[in-house]
């Protein structure tokens, strides 16, 4: 990498350490159509869509391969570019399904875009591939490769940024594909359901699984209750695809959207965060008060991506996992079995739905363990915040009308520390701000442990707490830096107490199951959101949120008591991941 300077379209740029001449177009203003760059991503360059002109040589290369050069001239959309460029999206387009109406991307898969943009209203070239049966063996995401135009991004996010390698290429020549690692089908594989390579698919060859058919039956069912609870990180991100603002896109104007719906009670996921606390932090000082017997650190549990990274690739520690459940599973648990009974309602007749940021949330409520409360599962169906969008467009409700409404009680009342769970570091903080509390009867200042906030995939820090002594904490997002935190762990190079880890980058602010934007990466902007609303909060403490205190004075007795541990705990290890395969 280098600086100098360049001319774009006769624009003069300086670049700085750009590292192609594609983000120095980029930095000139000048957009190029591509379909392999990703920035955060390795370099392919097998579409070359994003070819440049060189002035004076004629020279053309991939602007994404081509390093800087002083004083290099270049043109972005000469009459052979355009000519150049229309042939490579009618050769896609003749090797691709053109099912476009009824596809899950239709209006926003880049290849249509780009069809639209380049004026192709024909395709001159026969299809020759061969079609492939779609996966829909995954409860989380559906594969259809017939949609795939090797563009190789699901690959390179697989391998690159989750650590997983669950998917790659197969075959040569006009037989390439994608495929997963053994060929067999998603569910027989070690995929962890993060959801990310669906998140960069352009055409809509990996989607989400879609649960909103089982939503609208159950609303449509006169017997059913249907009660839904909303996760933190999907109140930062619910309006983008529906053109609202943060400011205005607040967790009370979706209660009155999904009201409308026909939703019979809305409640907040923040109160289960607040609950996953008491029990998590009461479990991680129990565990330092038999520091001498216990295996450190203690993982926590909250995310369903990173327990099934843990149990297919690091099975000899998956006994250091918090037992607790997740905020989701808790509250599920809970609608079922105290909140069934303060509406004199049989459990079997609710139906327990959650919006979520997370895909590996379909996979978590279907697990065989996670049907406590005794009425089927304890959550029904999960949606992504990018369903419950759909949803809103499917029912006709103008989003800009929409009024704040209160949510429900006495499961909609959340802290601070809740709402902060979305973000990377929040559960760490969150649960270390209780965890003062419950060994000093004292609660520090709430933003004590702000170390630990940031987008740094991997960060440490560590903390006095008074009784407690030091306590070394690490919190990690993305599973790439999940597997180097792991690898320094076995080799004695680090050593924590406590440590968090979300699979998504950024945490869930930046799940699979947030709405898209082509090439934008809106983690730590939605992150952010989540700070400054704990910021305005007036409850900022887990331990002091009074549905949770009501909930084990009435109900559960204390954290980590018989009733609680049956109904908010679960065994890691009674259930199986397909297969185990050690990454590198």
């Amino acid at each position: 990498m280098s600086k100098g300077v360049m001319y774009v379209d006769n624009i003069r740029v300086e670049y700085d350490n750009e590292p192609n001449v594609l983000e120095v177009c980029r930095k000139a203003g000048v957009e190029i159509p591509n379909f392999c760059f990703h920035s955060d991503l390795s370099v392919y360059g097998a579409c070359r869509m994003c070819m440049v002109e060189e002035e004076g040589t004629g020279k053309i290369d991939a602007a994404c391969t081509m390093p800087p050069k002083n004083e290099l001239h270049i043109r972005t959309n000469t009459a052979r570019l355009l000519k150049y460029r229309r042939m490579i999206i009618e050769l896609l387009l003749s090797a691709h399904c053109r099912d476009c109406t009824t596809c899950e991307k239709n209006r926003a898969c880049r290849l249509q875009e780009m069809a639209v943009r380049f004026g192709i209203h024909r395709v001159r070239f026969d299809d020759t591939r061969e079609h492939v049966k779609m996966d829909f063996s995954s409860p989380s995401v559906t594969m259809d490769l017939n949609k795939c135009i090797l563009c190789g991004d699901c690959v390179r996010v697989c391998h690159e940024v989750q650590g997983v390698s669950n998917l790659r290429f197969a075959g040569r020549g006009p037989g390439l594909h994608i495929a997963t690692t053994d060929n067999k089908p998603l569910s027989e594989t070690h995929c962890v359901s993060c959801g990310q390579c669906s998140a960069v698919c352009t055409t809509g060859a990996i989607t989400i699984k879609n649960d909103i058919g089982p939503a609208w039956k159950a609303l449509q069912d006169p017997q059913k209750r249907v009660v839904i609870q909303i996760a933190p990180a999907v109140r930062a991100a619910w309006g983008e695809s529906i053109g609202l603002a943060p400011e205005f896109a607040t967790v009370k104007r979706l209660a009155s959207a999904l009201r409308k719906m026909g939703f019979d009670y809305i409640f907040d996921t923040n109160f289960s965060a607040d609950l996953t606390i008491m029990e998590e932090g009461s479990e991680f000082l129990e565990k330092l008060k038999n520091r001498e017997n216990e295996t450190f650190p203690m993982f926590t549990s909250c995310c369903p991506g990173w327990v099934r990274f843990m149990k297919s690739q690091y099975p000899d520690m998956v006994d250091q996992l918090s037992t607790a459940k997740s905020p989701q599973q808790m509250f599920g648990a809970v609608a079922k079995t105290y909140y069934a009974k303060l509406l004199d309602v049989d459990p079997e007749r609710i139906f327990c739905l959650s919006v979520m940021p997370c895909v590996a949330k379909k996979q978590e409520c279907a697990l065989p363990t996670m049907r406590d409360a005794g009425a089927g599962q304890d959550v029904d169906a999960s949606l992504t915040t990018r369903e419950i969008d759909r949803m809103i467009r499917m029912f006709h409700i103008l989003p800009e009308t929409l009024r704040e409404e209160e949510l429900d009680m006495p499961l909609g009342v959340g802290s601070g520390a809740g709402v902060i769970f979305g973000a990377t570091g929040g559960v760490m903080e969150a649960a270390l701000r209780s965890a003062y509390y419950l060994v000093t009867s004292k609660n520090p200042e709430p933003d004590a442990f702000r170390a630990v906030r940031g987008m740094d995939g991997w960060k440490e820090a560590s903390f006095n707490i008074p009784t407690a002594g030091e306590v070394k904490v690490a919190v990690v997002s993305g599973l790439g830096n999940a597997r180097k935190l792991l690898y320094a762990l076995e080799r004695g190079e680090v050593s924590y107490d406590f440590v968090e880890v979300m699979a998504c980058p950024g945490g869930c602010a930046g799940g699979g199951g947030q709405p898209i934007h082509d090439g934008q990466e809106l983690a730590e902007t939605r992150g952010g959101v989540l700070w400054r609303l704990d910021k305005g909060e007036a409850l900022r403490f887990s331990h002091e949120n009074p549905d949770v205190q009501a909930l084990y004075r009435d109900y559960l007795g204390k954290p980590l008591g018989e009733k609680s541990h049956h109904l908010l705990h679960t065994d890691h290890l009674a259930w199986e991941m397909p297969q185990a395969q050690r990454g590198q």
